[in-house]
């Protein structure tokens, strides 16, 4: 039972490292306010921290907000006060379930394949949800994104998300 709270504990210490998702500068339910907009640079540096323009590992809430989720890849695509900013990505195909996932409001574009997965696949980027991090957060870097692909994916996701 001891080691079960002690379990608990440090799940939630977790848990706390990562506010709920939603949209940045939009009020929790308030879907009409126009939300504002992040403070995006460009800005990778080899430095063990996470910066910018870099696809780091961290967790990541599901969606339904009920506390589970997934360590995966999230671009980094700036800051907000002390917190990082970031989109994150998936190795699923969702070219595939592209009506079921517009359904739900989930838009992801294409990113390709790079350093941050080990087994060479290509990814996408989710452009509708931006995180935010806290550095602490982040497990590990991994690899930096080419300009081009950063400034693409940060072009949708503002016109998606209407900053």
């Amino acid at each position: 039972m001891a080691a079960q709270r002690g379990l608990g504990s440090l799940a939630r210490s977790v848990l706390g490292l990562l506010r709920p998702s939603r949209p940045v500068g939009r009020p929790a339910g308030n879907r009409s306010a126009a939300p504002a907009a992040p403070d995006v640079e460009y800005r990778p540096r080899d430095d063990d921290a996470a910066d910018p323009g870099e696809i780091v590992w961290a967790w990541v809430p599901y969606d339904e907000g009920d506390g589970r989720g997934k360590d995966r890849p999230v671009l980094v695509i700036g800051r907000r006060g002390g917190r990082l900013l970031g989109l994150m990505l998936s190795s699923q195909d969702h070219d595939r379930d592209a009506a079921d996932e517009a359904r739900f409001g989930r838009i992801w574009t294409d990113l390709g394949t790079g350093a941050w997965d080990a087994r060479g696949r290509p990814s996408e980027v989710r452009l509708d949800r931006l995180l935010e991090l806290a550095p602490e957060s982040v497990r590990r870097e991994g690899a930096a994104l080419d300009r081009a692909r950063f400034d693409r994916v940060v072009a949708e996701a503002r016109r998606v998300q209407g900053w």
